[in-house]
């Protein structure tokens, strides 16, 4: 397809001020998941004033605005829920408020990742005036809830409630001025360990169930850092880079990384802090690499030998999620996000390529202040999850990455993202999806 690059690179830097002054607008109102009542507000305004050919929010409080008339689909998602803040004595600078100079933009949800549905939007209108809808097609921007507290039950909600399935999606999460094809999964298990309580003074009338999990975390730090020899006890999770125990998906698992697992969070009950511990529970982060399933990893921690050694005190199981959104919608679902990830020659991975090679070249491009993080391979994978957990990774609907800011910012004190990849971003967008059927073709 012939498309004038210059003249998409040129409509998008014309709305670089719109895109900025939208961003900053959407980063005014907290938005923490399940409160992002006021920046759905915020980015409907915003739909409506640019014209969207329809803009709605659905029962889980999703915004989505529509351009074009077609019967297929093709999506760009971006979340709109953020993190809290932290310790506002790390922050510089009010999050919410923040400053702008004349590289970046300061404050919470900046580059994770309302930058992100700014370019969105502002694509969608590039594509419409400028006639890049591709035939037979709509644009659906997706402005996605929940994403923080439980990635991808946005689009989860999306496609068994709204009944929308788009040939495929971008995500806008932040990579770096890279394209990316895939990520790790993860799950949430929890362990529960029961013992018996007795008076402190004499411990050994009772069972200390704080002693047992002890025990058990030794364990689930040496499934996280042995190595795999056959004379190890406990292999480590990089044996699922070894074709020996990953046969068929050990080359995606070196591209995307290993598995990991890390107890994150300790709770116990007791009567007093004059007794013995009659309860423990931990919850494992568990990063999932290609090969793996959440079945396995709830074995992989029910096999650990001290797991075994306690027997029934124990209880190994995976964690459900039913938090209420702004609207007051419950969808329950398991705490499983599972890994995916594409081939380079997909066709929704090459149309971004090679739009960015038309557009920008063969390298990532940003300010000369990022160069260190931008000196990589143009496509790669996210170190973090995103909601292509569900996209493609339960419903098999191709995604692929490319949005502004750095996966450094996400989380972090005095996140900012750069002014210039908004802009970037817009223009990728629309000459990305332009190109998608003659990509198909291919």
């Amino acid at each position: 397809m012939n498309l004038d690059y210059e003249k998409i690179r040129a409509e998008a830097e014309s709305y670089k001020k719109d895109i900025i002054a939208f961003l900053r607008r959407m980063i005014s109102h907290p938005s923490e998941s399940c409160e992002e009542k006021e920046v759905v507000a915020c980015i409907r305004e915003e739909m409506e004033k640019l014209g969207f050919d329809k803009v709605e929010v659905d029962g889980l409080g999703n915004i989505i605005g529509w351009m074009g008339e077609g019967d297929k689909i093709i999506a760009i998602d971006g979340h709109i829920d953020t993190v809290g803040i932290g310790n506002i004595e790390n922050w510089t600078a009010d999050p919410y408020e923040g400053y702008e100079d004349e590289e970046v933009i300061y404050g919470r949800g900046g580059s994770d990742q309302e930058g992100g549905v700014a370019s969105a939007v502002y694509s969608a209108v590039i594509m419409k005036k400028l006639g890049l809808i591709p035939e037979g097609y709509k644009i659906m921007v997706v402005g996605s809830v929940m994403e923080e507290d439980c990635d991808g039950l946005c689009w989860q909600y999306i496609v068994n409630k709204d009944g929308i399935r788009p040939e495929f999606v971008i995500s806008t999460e932040p990579t770096d001025g890279g394209i990316y094809r895939g990520q790790r999964g993860r799950m949430e298990i929890r362990v529960d360990v029961r013992g018996v309580s007795c008076h402190g003074s004499a411990p050994e009338r009772g069972d200390n169930a704080i002693y047992k999990m002890a025990d058990i975390i030794a364990d689930v730090r040496a499934l996280n850092n042995n190595g795999c020899t056959d004379s190890t006890q406990i292999r480590g999770l990089v044996k699922m880079l070894d074709p020996k125990f990953n046969p068929d998906h050990f080359e995606d698992a070196r591209f995307l990384g290993r598995g990991s697992c890390t107890v994150s969070q300790i709770y116990f009950t007791s009567p007093s802090r004059c007794a013995v511990a009659d309860s423990c529970s931990i919850s494992i982060d568990r990063r999932m690499t290609a090969g793996e399933t959440w079945e396995g990893c709830l074995q992989e921690i029910r096999d650990l030998p001290a797991v075994k050694k306690y027997g029934d005190d124990v209880k190994v199981s995976m964690y459900m999620y039913s938090r209420p959104s702004w609207t007051g919608e419950v969808y329950e679902t398991e705490a499983y996000f599972p890994t995916w990830i594409n081939s380079e020659k997909a066709p929704h991975v090459k149309a971004l390529v090679n739009a960015h090679k038309a557009l920008f070249g063969e390298k990532r491009i940003g300010p000369d202040s990022q160069k260190a993080l931008r000196d990589r391979p143009l496509t790669d994978k996210w170190t973090f999850s995103t909601n292509g957990v569900a996209i493609q990774g339960r419903y098999g609907i191709p995604c692929v990455g490319f949005g502004p800011g750095a996966e450094s910012q996400a989380h972090a004190p005095n996140e900012i993202t750069w002014k210039q990849d908004l802009v970037t971003c817009a223009a990728l967008y629309a000459a990305a999806i332009a190109l998608y059927p003659e990509a198909v073709k291919e």
